[in-house]
């Protein structure tokens, strides 16, 4: 049997592409998903018994896409497609499963699978957890080439980690090593370069380009820094990160925290008096108990720095049924007092957007310090939540840490009347920890007083 196939040069690129990690796409349009198809068969024909793996998030996005698009293509002489299992089969034994990772915990039905390609279709729609279990099953000793190859426009859950991996370490079109010694390569992919799109829908060009500004970047020319979906779309590093330099002594400084054992996050906000902020330091780490994390937040913090408050979620507050205690009060009997925020989520996003837009002189009231690395690369990255466009997905959580930070920073800005004003605290011994925890409540009441300064 005689097949002839056509391809644009930048399919071909993708096809002959033989670092163990490969992506492919950027703009809409590139003819990334037929590439996937064609590469996979030609594949499958050229090694006798090879096994692949074709994956999209949703069955729906794979039956509607990846499927109609292999029954289409591949000639019913030598390929047969079980749509129970959703495995193909060709006459010389090779195999593709079709898969998808609706949650994190779907990558486990691959546990004991082995392939020696894997394919993301549209591979920012993943998580990071999700490739790099999968990474995991290209393995076996039959000598066959193994690679992870994947497709994907700008935008959804895993842009900033699929950006971090092929975009930002090398220009395109080359193969570079990672960190980890692996091969890896990024092949962009515009619309123009697909001519069998363009000879037949010349207008798709056109009413790309009558989209907005920031769609237009992400799906015409494939923009890694804007992307459909994203929640800070007004976030521009170019105006709103800045070179460091020194706070004055008189402006007011903030602390503000998100804290769990997954990750501590802490920014350092200094404000000037026409209310402009500027987050000026960042410490985020994971793993901290709260005494450690404690420790670690007094350490960063100078001497000569005057913090006015340091900010954490109201959850913060909530006791222990073990051991009756807050996380809140065992920061403060770690030397770390902390003040309630608010966590009304859409209202803290609404805070940010409002200090990122510019004002009537062209400049926003909130700048980053360009050593604020987590910070800068986290809030561009967080994109809308799909049942509940006016809030943030929680996904990747990785990304959420130290935007939540400046979340609490930003709505008791905005609303600082819903926290009542602080004066001076003197720190407790733990004797007078002791006394307070058996008081009545009356007696609680007076040793507050008593702790934040006030008249008894």
């Amino acid at each position: 049997m005689k097949l002839e196939l056509s391809m644009t040069p930048r399919q071909r690129a993708f096809i002959e592409a033989g670092a163990t990690e490969v992506l492919f796409g950027g703009a809409a349009g590139g003819g990334k998903s037929y590439a996937q198809v064609m590469d996979a068969f030609l594949f499958a024909l050229k090694y006798k018994g090879s096994k692949q793996l074709i994956l999209r998030r949703t069955f729906a996005e794979l039956d509607k896409s990846i499927i109609r698009t292999v029954l289409g293509m591949y000639p019913r002489g030598v390929f047969t497609f079980n749509s129970s299992s959703h495995t193909g089969r060709f006459k010389n034994g090779s195999i593709i499963d079709f898969g998808y990772l609706s949650t994190e915990n779907d990558v486990y039905q691959y546990q004991s699978a082995e392939y020696d390609v894997v394919r993301f279709d549209e591979l920012t729609h993943f998580t990071y957890n999700q490739y790099i279990y999968l990474i995991s099953r290209v393995r076996g000793v039959n000598g066959f080439p193994k690679q992870i190859k994947s497709s994907t426009n700008p935008g959804g859950v895993g842009h900033t980690w699929v950006k971090e991996r092929f975009i930002e370490p090398s220009p395109p079109n080359t193969v570079f090593k990672g960190e980890d010694g692996v091969e890896r390569i990024f092949l962009p992919s515009k619309v123009d370069d697909n001519f069998f799109l363009m000879a037949n829908d010349a207008s798709y060009r056109e009413r790309l380009l009558a989209l907005p500004e920031k769609e237009r970047k992400a799906l015409l020319e494939g923009n890694w820094n804007i992307f459909e979906g994203q929640y800070f779309d007004e976030f521009d590093e170019s105006v709103h990160v800045c070179e460091p330099f020194q706070i004055p002594n008189e402006w007011r400084r903030y602390r503000a925290i998100d804290y769990g054992l997954d990750c501590l996050a802490c920014l350092w906000i200094a404000v000037n008096s026409l209310g402009e902020a500027y987050v000026y330091k960042e410490y985020c780490k994971s793993n901290l108990p709260i005494s450690a994390a404690a420790t670690a937040i007094l350490d960063y913090t100078e001497r000569e720095e005057n913090i006015y408050v340091t900010l954490a979620p109201p959850d913060l507050w909530n006791r222990s049924q073990e051991t009756g205690k807050s996380k809140a009060l065992i920061f403060d009997e770690s030397g770390l007092s902390l003040t309630k925020s608010n966590n009304d989520r859409e209202a803290g996003w609404l805070a940010i957007k409002e200090l990122l837009r510019l004002g009537a002189n062209g400049e926003p009231r909130l700048k980053i310090f360009s050593t604020c690395r987590e910070l800068i690369k986290c809030l561009p990255g967080l994109v809308r939540d799909e049942k509940r466009p006016t809030d943030c997905a929680t996904e990747p959580h990785d990304l959420t840490h130290a935007p939540d930070a400046l979340r609490y920073f930003s709505i008791f800005w905005y609303r600082p009347n819903d926290i009542p004003e602080q004066q001076e605290k003197r720190v407790w011994t733990a004797d007078m920890w002791e006394d307070y925890r058996n008081a009545q409540s009356e007696a609680e009441r007076a040793m507050i007083k008593k702790r934040y300064g006030e008249p008894l």
